[in-house]
């Protein structure tokens, strides 16, 4: 909630890169309750709190933030009309759109805005979604709640499921980067973290998988279904669900945690579509019919659906899987998330797209449907 933000001072991991309070009380060091890092506080009490001042800007990230007044419209939570009223149990389509550019970085991304307004032309043209029920989160938002920072998109993924009940269909959509990041929980089976970086990462920290299982799957409840599309590198289990398909082989493999902790819904139905494996990159595009750059997983799934709205979860993937070796081959070099991935890895870079899902189910027998 944005009239819960902290006012204490924060430090930044330099291994996790997450974000954690300082202790109100003086001490030499500070242990990461993420990854367990010793961390060097260096603070000393001072009667006149310059001291105090001088060291925090050496390892604070940003300043503090002011608190907002209960009656001001930034301590509303986001909901359906401009963001000025709750949510409601009348809304069993919603969706929540980020798109993020990193504009300001030199690693910025060229297509994740046509990206979300696409996904959202798919979702109220097709699968019939009302625009009042869905939250766009760009950079280019005038309305400050709806920028993709850390906070706004984890208060927009808490508005997605809150109030949700039996027959609500759920979308979560995200275009922008993803990086990994060492497992220090032992729930990985390769041993890494999957994350999405916000626009403001590099200061707040990354969103682990983790985090998104708490908030959108594991409060699911029965009858409530969500599909998360993810276009980001490393991708392919950011929703940490237990069961994922390998196409190749027609089977489901098991994603369940080797620490034994269970990452289930509360009931409900959660189904990932990602841009590509834990270990791959994902590629931009330019669209068939036009010079915009876009994620090439939101053109080639846009365009699959397009042409066939009725589809089973099996057929979907394969025809993602098929356009993309055609696209892939005719854009020669529009791969990666940045200019340096190409340059890196050749042109030769492999993107395959991957379903995960809370429960195993037959993928040519199911619909898919939003």
């Amino acid at each position: 909630m944005l009239e819960e933000d902290l006012m204490e001072h924060k430090i930044v991991c330099p291994r996790c890169r997450q974000k954690f309070p300082l202790p109100s009380t003086y001490t030499e060091r500070v242990i990461c309750p993420h990854c367990r890092l010793e961390n060097p506080i260096l603070r000393k009490r001072s009667s006149s709190g310059n001291c105090m001042k001088e060291q925090l800007k050496k390892i604070l990230r940003g300043s503090p933030k002011k608190p907002v007044a209960s009656g001001s419209s930034l301590a509303k939570r986001p909901s359906f009309r401009a963001l000025d009223q709750e949510p409601g149990v009348s809304a069993p389509k919603r969706a929540v759109l980020c798109g993020v550019t990193h504009k300001n970085w030199k690693y910025k991304l060229k297509g994740t805005i046509n990206d979300v307004f696409n996904m959202k032309d798919l979702l109220t043209q097709v699968y019939k979604f009302e625009e009042k029920n869905i939250l766009v989160l760009t950079e280019e938002q005038t309305d400050k709640r709806l920028i993709p920072t850390k906070v706004n998109i984890e208060n927009c993924l808490r508005w997605l499921v809150k109030d949700c009940q039996g027959g609500d269909s759920l979308v979560f959509y995200y275009s922008g980067h993803g990086l990994r990041q060492p497992d220090f929980n032992n729930d990985e089976r390769d041993g890494f973290d999957e994350t999405i970086c916000p626009v403001d990462f590099l200061k707040e920290g990354m969103i682990l998988d983790n985090d998104i299982y708490a908030t959108i799957v594991k409060p699911l409840p029965e009858g409530v279904t969500l599909h998360a599309i993810v276009d980001a590198s490393h991708s392919g289990t950011i929703l940490d669900l237990e069961h994922v398909y390998d196409r190749k082989t027609g089977k489901w493999n098991d994603n369940r945690s080797p620490s034994g902790a269970r990452k289930q819904t509360s009931g409900g139905k959660a189904y990932s579509i990602s841009a590509c494996k834990d270990g791959q990159f994902a590629a931009d595009i330019y669209g068939f019919d036009s010079n915009a750059r876009c994620g090439a997983m939101t053109y080639i799934l846009i365009e699959v659906l397009r042409r066939k709205p009725y589809i089973t979860y099996g057929e979907l993937v394969d025809g993602m899987e098929e356009l993309f070796e055609q696209v892939l081959v005719q854009q020669q070099g529009c791969l990666g998330r940045s200019r340096t991935l190409s340059k890196i890895f050749g042109l030769n870079l492999r993107q395959d797209p991957l379903l995960s899902a809370s429960e195993e189910f037959l993928v040519y027998k199911k619909p898919f449907k939003l």
